[in-house]
């Protein structure tokens, strides 16, 4: 079995949607994709996008997908990457295609010269956490992670006062 990882084109816009609606659906969350392929197709590969992804193919199939951008460290004074999506289709899994995606994006940091790769697990995913700790990833317990969005982020936007 032959895995192949490549940096994702405009074309792969369907598979990687449906690979995400599968992690909304593994992470107990379907409801909450609103997006579409088309706009992950226009989002993920515009001329604007300051976002990346990956591909991993087997047998000339897309089993996986990762999403990553460059995110910056002040007290590092240098950029990092920050991953969105680690994700492999169940059938696929535990053949090293996950680990291949991961170590591609590790790979891009080191030629990059980026001071760190960060990404956020669920709690619960205790699977994923024993992966992350066996390649030397550390938890960041001391952080909490906030998040503004829909009718609070244009609430706060439209008025910060309330």
């Amino acid at each position: 079995m032959s895995i192949i990882i490549r940096p994702a084109r405009p074309t792969d816009a369907n598979a990687i949607f449906e690979m995400i609606y599968e992690l909304a659906v593994y992470e107990k969350a379907p409801e909450e994709v609103i997006t579409t392929a088309d706009e992950i197709r226009e989002t993920l590969f515009g001329a604007e996008s300051k976002t990346e992804a990956l591909l991993c193919e087997i047998e000339g199939k897309a089993v996986g997908y990762a999403v990553f951008f460059t995110s910056y460290s002040t007290w590092l004074g240098r950029n990092g990457i920050y991953m969105e999506d680690l994700y492999v289709s169940p059938a696929f899994r535990g053949n090293g295609a996950g680990k291949a995606m991961l170590q591609k994006i590790a790979q891009y940091a080191v030629e990059r010269r980026c001071g760190r790769l960060e990404w956020s697990v669920l709690d619960w995913n205790q699977p994923a956490i024993d992966f992350y700790q066996s390649i030397g990833a550390r938890a960041q317990s001391e952080w909490v992670r906030y998040r503004l969005d829909g009718d609070a982020l244009l609430k706060f936007a439209e008025n910060p006062r309330t």
